[in-house]
């Protein structure tokens, strides 16, 4: 290690730059949103001894060799901590890549080596990050005072803290759920030796491919402790999950024996409430038909703190995978999300009028029934449908036609995955759709 990491208090203090251009105007932000008081200087002239002096650090990103070089050195004679860009050869200290997350910074360094692995570097670690930890350090920060007056025993003192910051309330903080967190907090203390509760996330897992899940869901998932998922949930998703997680599954397929839902709600309680940290991972988002707000009653009424995080649901995912737009100002003003399967199979109520995207889940059984009640109302038997199969993963299969001959489609080109039903006259619009086709054709020719 020939360079020594540290962190420079510069609130208050001055800070000269020396040059002018992009790189000089984003290392002064940067210098001013530490709290330093910034002195620029952007002439072709050396700076002053005095201003070097009076500076608790310099930076040189001056594009001309020459005055970086003799700024450096003039620097080094005053004893002036100088940093110039892209010369850690003469420079005195050299700057490292930065995650900022508030309270918590990352410095990442390669000894001016190589910038461009340390933002790469960087970028990965940005992905591991909260983006709210700075906010859990602030959090801990404030009760720090109260825990040493409450708990004055060192171990005991640590122990908490560790409970505190590898569990639920720390997790809600993450959730930007600060007010429960605190509760939560106020409690702890006081029991200070309670057993460690546990904490269910709902995470929506998006149309199937890993690569669309959100970056606090993938966290998540990789940090949980008992995963209770979906069947609709790909494998290239539950392979993050930990080699030890417990794995659950309770599947829900149509027209095929699933795990009753009080079932589900029972183990989601019964595995935080052993103060595991669990998700429950649904196929698209989870308050998209995914029962999650069923679920969160459960957990409400047991006192089981719970987070949810959104997930991208399947219409969005099947329609930008075969590049179809949901709306658009030609031809549809409104999207509407129904399923296909209700309680006591009760069968979707849905408008017939023109103009608006349908999206129909779980309802390849009652797609002929809802495309009778479709055109019985009004809407025109040749409105374009797709019928998109395990939409976004590699074995994706689409088919298209008409309203008038949905139920025949469904049929025919049904496979045994997961399917979403598009109506609406932008089907016309989507990658291989026939319309789309003729009219590239028609605008070659």
């Amino acid at each position: 290690m020939r360079h020594f990491p540290i962190f420079l208090d510069l609130c208050g203090r001055t800070a000269l730059v020396v040059g002018a251009g992009e790189r000089a105007e984003a290392k002064a932000a940067a210098l001013a949103a530490a709290g330093a008081a910034v002195v620029r200087h952007e002439g072709a002239d050396l700076p002053t001894p005095e201003q070097l002096r009076s500076a608790s650090v310099v930076f040189v990103c001056a594009g001309d060799p020459a005055q970086a070089a003799a700024t450096a050195e003039r620097a080094t004679v005053e004893r002036v901590p100088v940093n110039v860009v892209d010369r850690p050869d003469i420079s005195t200290f050299v700057m490292p890549a930065i995650v900022d997350r508030g309270d918590v910074v990352v410095a990442i360094g390669t000894g001016g080596a190589a910038p461009v692995l340390a933002r790469r570097i960087r970028a990965r670690i940005q992905q591991l990050l909260p983006e709210r930890l700075g906010r859990l350090a602030g959090f801990a920060a404030r009760f720090r005072g109260t825990v040493k007056a409450a708990v004055p025993d060192f171990d005991q003192r640590r122990r908490l803290w560790e409970r505190v910051l590898a569990g639920p309330i720390a997790e809600q903080v993450l959730a930007g759920r600060e007010a429960e967190a605190q509760a939560a907090m106020v409690e702890a203390i006081n029991r200070r030796e309670a057993p460690p509760a546990g904490i269910v996330h709902l995470v929506g897992a998006g149309p199937g491919d890993p690569e669309l899940l959100t970056v606090r869901a993938l966290r998540l998932i990789e940090e949980a402790e008992v995963v209770i998922h979906d069947d609709l949930v790909s494998p290239d998703i539950l392979s993050h999950a930990r080699v030890d997680a417990l794995r659950i599954p309770v599947g829900k397929r149509q027209g095929r024996p699933s795990t009753p839902q009080a079932e589900i709600e029972a183990l989601l309680v019964r595995h935080a409430r052993a103060g595991r940290r669990v998700v429950r991972l649904k196929g698209g988002d989870p308050f998209v038909f995914g029962r999650g707000g069923e679920e969160i009653e459960a957990l409400r009424a047991a006192g089981i703190p719970f987070t949810v995080v959104p997930g991208i649901t399947a219409v969005l995912g099947c329609a930008a995978a075969i590049d179809l737009p949901l709306t658009h100002r030609d031809h549809a003003s409104a999207l509407t999300l129904v399923t296909g399967e209700g309680r006591a199979g009760a069968r979707p109520a849905m408008s017939a009028a023109p103009h608006q995207t349908v999206a129909l889940y779980m309802g390849t059984r009652a797609a002929a029934d809802v495309a009778q009640g479709l055109m019985a109302g009004g809407r025109d038997p040749e409105t374009p449908v797709a019928v998109i199969e395990n939409g976004t993963r590699p074995d994706q299969r689409v088919a298209f036609g008409t309203l008038r001959g949905l139920g025949d489609l469904v049929r025919a080109d049904r496979g045994n995955g997961p399917a979403l039903v598009v109506i609406g006259e932008t089907v016309a619009l989507a990658r291989g759709a026939p319309e789309a086709t003729s009219a590239r054709q028609a605008a070659c020719a």
